[in-house]
């Protein structure tokens, strides 16, 4: 050993390092007649060499005859090397004559590390392989693995949808960038959802093909190479018809993310697996990392992944037509089995392939192919956006739900009596949802309502589809300025300068000052929806009907939670009427924003709750209206409307819901716990109204009521029945 000569150990070496070394000696073995193409990866041991079984055999130094992709494979142990894929093997006698021809056996860099090669036999498949078959669907809801078809010059083209993406505002499928090139903005995009041909959306402009390495991993040699990226967006025509999980495989789970500083030769190995259109089941593992496939005009291009067979001798089915689909990371053949242990419940995406590449086997009629593949994690980072893991048919994008149930949970916790505290503590789960299944995501979805909703949510997940007229209750455009006979006058001014404003018929003549024809539904009256149910609660409780109490309580847990939501008081609620590009800033605030905080809420309402007072009761049905009201004005004072707006125009693209959480989000958490407080006030006024102290025992105030008898009022449409303003009286509501 020279102590003074700088070696790198082989086993210390890095992608980086690999990276730099096959790019110092790119243009000569570029340059060599026979290479095909290099890739980084590990060191193919030949299958009846002695180091295949055992590290420490020593090798003997007879000529072995050429390595091929049959007869050799990566072990544990393998170097880590350039792969060198070479169409002709040179044995020593004729590298003797000309070595001009030779592979470097090892690259030296000038500060001392040393790099293997791996020359490896191949030759290119002669005969393009099979397209892939149309395949027939049972599904009735389009998703990721779904096959879309795009009709371009007399002949359509195929791909699969690989995911559902969001960028904070819109949804879209991506897709293979082949599929949409060269179309126009616009044109549909069909899938075959229980083999019927139905248009799911349109193609955008917003496509990637190829970028500089460095541009997705900053700090990697690459000479200029490009990165083959090829995907594409198509905007999504319908949300409630599009579901998240992958076809054939389940629930998506995160992206495994990497980066120049993530991206590991540890990749190299890692079992994966894809399920291609038709149900057709495909293993493989990573074989090399930045395989350069092709050189046009001194540019060569790179696939982020060279998957293939997990044994050697097989293959992986790659077919024209399956460019997008999805590879995941196989965990568990990755990992350990653990008796009784549960299987993975959602698997991970790796890559997305859009090509594939075949050697033919040396003297044998077949073929070993590969697929190439970009990481998931680059696709995101290129086109700026992120993947929406668990987003099911009909899930509700109507407003936020963690919002909603932290709301009524909250509340549950901040009654005045013994006995309310007691009803609402017993109940607090039928109403809303505990902080810690918030935080992990486990709320209510739409297509759950055969069986018990959490009442905070009924009317958004359950009545907007069995009750048309309950619509209008969820919100009210306080800053709307009035005509005629109101002119100059917002609904928020007359309230408080007009007591007889203070009126269903009132405000349904104000919204039709303003337009005579405006719909029902876009005729706001979420206050007296309040005094209604108010109402409702007061007589329960005299009724001593704790289960009407109790679901008539938690319904209303929704629509004060919608009036201290800044963008349900407003008419701003979907940005400006005439501005489609604002028009996702409704679900962008209310939903997206509040999800991605799911645990900075639970923790900053509940803190809030504790350190506000409490507030004297209200008196009567109106009375509760107006203290909703004045949570309306509060709401407005303190977030107005328009800066919210402001703040989603300012910051688009995916980092959208994180900006507004940034700026907004203090202040929304105290709107939240305004909203709270207000509800208990409301519930602990009803309770105190209909007698509840008095009435109830502590014994039955503790006993929590049956869902089923909960599901069935809310499921009757006679109990707190919902009307349209102008249906509504002040007779009604006293």
């Amino acid at each position: 050993m020279d102590r003074f000569i700088r070696r790198a150990d082989p086993k210390s070496l890095s992608v980086r390092d690999l990276l730099e070394a096959r790019d110092h000696y790119h243009v000569h073995i570029a340059n060599l007649p026979t290479v095909l193409g290099t890739a980084v990866g590990r060191y193919r041991i030949r299958l009846d060499d002695a180091n295949f079984q055992d590290e420490q055999a020593r090798q003997t130094g007879e000529e072995l005859g050429p390595r091929t992709l049959d007869n050799s494979d990566f072990r544990p142990w393998s170097w880590p090397c350039v792969l060198v894929f070479v169409s002709e093997w040179l044995d020593r006698a004729t590298l003797a004559r000309h070595p001009e021809l030779a592979v470097p056996p090892v690259l030296y860099l000038p500060d001392g590390r040393q790099v293997r090669t791996c020359p490896v036999l191949v030759q290119r498949r002669e005969h393009n392989l099979a397209p892939a078959d149309t395949a027939v669907y049972a599904a009735d809801k389009f998703g990721p693995n779904f096959q879309v078809h795009v009709a371009d010059q007399g002949r359509t083209r195929m791909g699969v949808a690989s995911a559902i993406v969001e960028d904070g505002a819109c949804a879209f499928a991506l897709v293979s960038r082949h599929l949409t090139a060269g179309i126009d903005a616009g044109a549909d995009v069909h899938a075959l959802p229980r083999s019927r041909k139905q248009v799911i959306g349109r193609t955008t402009s917003r496509s990637v093909d190829a970028v500089p390495l460095t541009d997705i991993y900053p700090g990697f040699s690459s000479r200029g190479a490009q990165l083959t990226l090829d995907a594409a967006l198509v905007k999504l025509d319908s949300i409630a018809a599009t579901q998240s999980h992958y076809l054939g495989v389940g629930a998506m789970g995160a992206a495994v993310d990497l980066s120049s500083d993530k991206m590991s030769l540890n990749l190299l190995g890692c079992p994966l697996f894809t399920e291609l259109p038709g149900g057709i089941r495909v293993q493989g593992c990573v074989h090399g990392l930045f395989y350069r496939h092709a050189s046009v005009g001194g540019v060569d291009a790179l696939a982020e992944f060279l998957i293939g067979p997990r044994q050697s001798g097989g293959s992986v089915e790659t077919r024209p037509g399956d460019s997008g689909a999805v590879w995941f990371w196989d965990e568990a053949a990755d990992t350990p089995a653990v008796p009784g242990a549960a299987p993975p419940v959602s698997f991970r995406p790796l890559a997305v392939q859009w090509g594939g590449h075949g050697f033919g086997a040396l003297n044998a009629g077949r073929s070993t192919e590969f697929a190439l593949a970009t990481g998931f994690s680059s696709l995101c980072k290129a086109l700026n956006v992120g993947l929406v893991e668990d987003w099911r048919s009909g899930q509700s994008r109507y407003w936020g739900k963690v919002g909603h149930y932290n709301i009524g949970y909250a509340a549950c916790f901040a009654l005045q009596t013994d006995k309310a505290r007691a009803v609402f503590k017993a109940n607090a789960t039928a109403i809303g949802v505990r902080d810690e299944d918030i935080v992990a995501g486990r709320l209510p979805l739409a297509t759950q309502t055969s069986k018990f909703i959490a009442l905070a949510d009924v009317p958004d997940l359950v009545w907007r589809r069995s009750r048309g007229k309950d619509k209008a209750n969820h919100f009210a455009d306080m800053d709307e300025t009035g005509t005629g006979a109101f002119q100059g006058k917002t609904l928020m001014q007359l309230w408080r300068q007009r007591p007889s404003s203070r009126d269903p018929q009132v405000w349904n003549a104000f919204y039709s000052s303003i337009d005579p024809d405006r719909k029902p539904a876009h005729r706001g009256a979420l206050p007296f929806r309040v005094a209604q149910l108010y109402r409702v609660m007061v007589q329960a409780v005299a009724d001593r009907e704790l289960d009407a109490y109790v679901c008539a309580a938690g319904v209303l847990a929704h629509y004060i939670g919608d009036a201290c939501q800044p963008l349900h008081v407003s008419h701003l609620h979907h940005g400006e009427a005439d501005d489609p590009d604002d028009d996702e800033v409704h679900a962008v605030y209310e939903t997206d924003m509040l999800d991605q905080a799911a645990d900075e809420v639970v923790v900053g309402v509940k803190q809030r709750v504790a350190d506000l007072a409490g507030r004297p009761l209200v008196n009567g049905p109106l009375g509760a209206a107006d203290a909703v009201v004045q949570l309306m004005r509060r709401t407005m004072k303190a977030l107005p409307p328009a800066e919210v707006l402001e703040v989603f125009n300012r910051v688009r693209g995916r980092g959208q819901a994180a900006a507004l959480w940034a700026e907004l989000g203090p202040r929304t958490m105290d709107r939240m716990a305004d909203g709270a407080v207000t509800l208990a006030t409301v519930w602990q006024s009803a309770w105190s109204a209909g007698g509840g102290d008095e009435h109830m025992t502590l014994a039955a105030c503790k006993k929590p009521v049956p869902t089923r008898q909960l599901k069935k009022l809310y499921d009757t449409k006679s109990f707190a029945e919902s009307r349209w303003l102008h249906e509504m009286t002040l007779a009604d509501l006293s």
